[in-house]
């Protein structure tokens, strides 16, 4: 029931997301709105507008068989943010073209509603601007922690070949990859290496002294139960 209430809510905030001037928040079936009628449906939108993914532009005359007030609603940024930590920007991205393109070819025939429409394709284009802008931002971070992570593994290559019965402590390597990406955090650092743990690329070994004679703390990590401080690469 859970995932079918999530995939109820992606559906409609990626419905919802090309229509910013709103959509009915229950339509019927000649006008489908953004969730059925149904108990779950219901349910599902409750709790996107308690979350804050939509909110209510205002009501109309009308609802469910042509009586009471409906609700039309648009996504929020929160909605947004939503929407994009769920799926692929890039599909949400590709979903905003053809929206555009749509849009666009409705402005000359849509003369009584021009104002209207001219104003959802700039929010539209915001919108887009907006995921244009992660999908780059994403791609460019993607890039730097390759070439970070290179940095990581050929220095293990190196550490070992010169110090065979060695380890390499993790400050040493934390600020061997700063040398490659000046702004890398140490959380990030953290990820990379249990990404390369988990992807039997490097090996982390434990600090086996006293905690309280482990120099430069911040920079060991916890794997499983024991405390790396430690790392070498695999052979392949």
């Amino acid at each position: 029931m859970a995932d079918k209430s999530t995939q109820m809510i992606l559906d409609a905030l990626g419905r919802a997301v090309a229509e910013p001037a709103g959509v009915p928040l229950h339509g019927s079936k000649a006008a489908p709105g953004l969730f059925p009628t149904t108990a779950p449906g219901k349910q599902a939108a409750q709790r996107c507008k308690d979350e804050g993914f939509l909110q209510v532009t205002h009501t109309e005359l009308g609802g469910t068989r042509g009586k009471g007030v409906q609700e039309i609603c648009a996504l929020t940024d929160k909605g947004l943010a939503h929407l994009l930590s769920q799926v692929s920007p890039k599909q949400v991205l590709e979903d905003f073209v053809r929206a555009l393109e749509a849009r666009q070819n409705q402005v000359g025939d849509l003369v009584a509603a021009a104002q209207r429409t001219a104003s959802g394709f700039h929010m539209l284009k915001a919108n887009a601007e907006k995921v244009l802008h992660q999908v780059q931002a994403a791609s460019s971070e993607s890039a730097a922690a390759a070439g970070w992570t290179r940095t990581v593994l050929d220095h293990l290559a190196r550490w070992q070949a010169a110090r065979a019965s060695e380890d390499c402590p993790l400050p040493e390597l934390y600020h061997k990859a700063r040398e490659a990406a000046p702004t890398l955090t140490i959380g990030a650092f953290h990820d990379c290496l249990r990404r390369l743990h988990d992807q039997e690329q490097i090996y982390l070994h434990p600090w086996t002294g006293p905690l309280c004679e482990m120099p430069a703390p911040p920079y060991a990590l916890l794997v499983g139960h024991e405390i790396a401080y430690y790392a070498s690469r695999r052979c392949a």
